[in-house]
């Protein structure tokens, strides 16, 4: 196992995506610190997690709003220890025409996609500088590849975090610290299916015909690129952005 009981932070880890990765990264044998910000829902995660023996805790936290990640980050190093990867995956994926578009709507979404992962980074990643390693890994998506209509707050969050990947892991590849994004496309998650169920997105089978692989993505498939990236094995690899998503955008 590389997690050798590291502990590793990963936001909007209760459900989805962020769920998958939490649990492939306790399967790798680190101590996994799960954030989320509904009610109960990190604890939740977490007990279930925690079921087979993995070390797994969960903490309530608005990534918008630092002083709660702060809170948050302070209970990890208090009860699991100093923190070594961070994955930056709480997200919000709303839909808005541009021409109809609030300022509220606009940030919110850059307040929680972009400054989320800020604040997340930067309130944990002292931990991986006095260890002389660590790894970071942001959950962007293939809208900031290729653009996505009724979404232009949340490209430009994605497009943001992909930017930021390529500064971090310039300023901190000297330090024995790794940066990377994974690029996920339409992955199974309950959010997708509620938005299939209310036709603002098509079915599973319809979207399926237009990935080269044949089927939508699920959360193991980012999982496992996530758990390679925070490996020791994945060293040499810094600032890139590895695209899952079947084939479906190539560049």
């Amino acid at each position: 196992m590389s997690g050798d009981g590291r502990v590793a932070l990963v936001t909007g880890g209760s459900a989805g995506i962020g769920y998958a990765i939490a649990e492939r990264l306790s399967d790798d044998g680190f101590r996994v610190a799960v954030i989320s910000s509904g009610e109960g829902g990190a604890e939740t995660a977490a007990a279930t997690l925690s079921e087979d023996g993995a070390v797994v805790r969960g903490y309530r936290a608005d990534v918008s709003d630092r002083a709660q990640v702060d809170a948050a980050i302070a209970a990890v190093r208090s009860e699991l220890g100093p923190i070594s990867v961070i994955v930056a995956n709480a997200a919000i994926a709303p839909q808005h025409p541009f021409l109809e578009m609030t300022q509220e709507q606009w940030d919110t979404t850059i307040a929680i996609n972009l400054t989320g992962t800020f604040n997340t980074v930067q309130a944990a990643l002292g931990d991986l500088v006095d260890a002389g390693w660590g790894r970071v890994v942001l959950i962007s998506s293939s809208s900031a590849q290729r653009g996505a209509p009724r979404m232009a707050h949340y490209a430009a969050s994605k497009g943001g975090q992909l930017s930021m990947t390529k500064a971090l892991a310039v300023e901190f590849a000297g330090v024995g610290i790794t940066v990377n994004s994974v690029v996920p496309s339409s992955v199974e998650s309950r959010s997708v299916q509620r938005k299939q169920e209310a036709g603002a997105m098509p079915s599973a089978e319809a979207m399926a015909k237009y990935i080269p692989v044949g089927r939508m993505g699920r959360g193991e498939d980012i999982a496992a690129a996530v758990s390679y990236l925070v490996s020791d094995g994945a060293s040499y690899v810094t600032g890139q952005t590895i695209s899952v998503n079947g084939g479906s955008f190539i560049g």
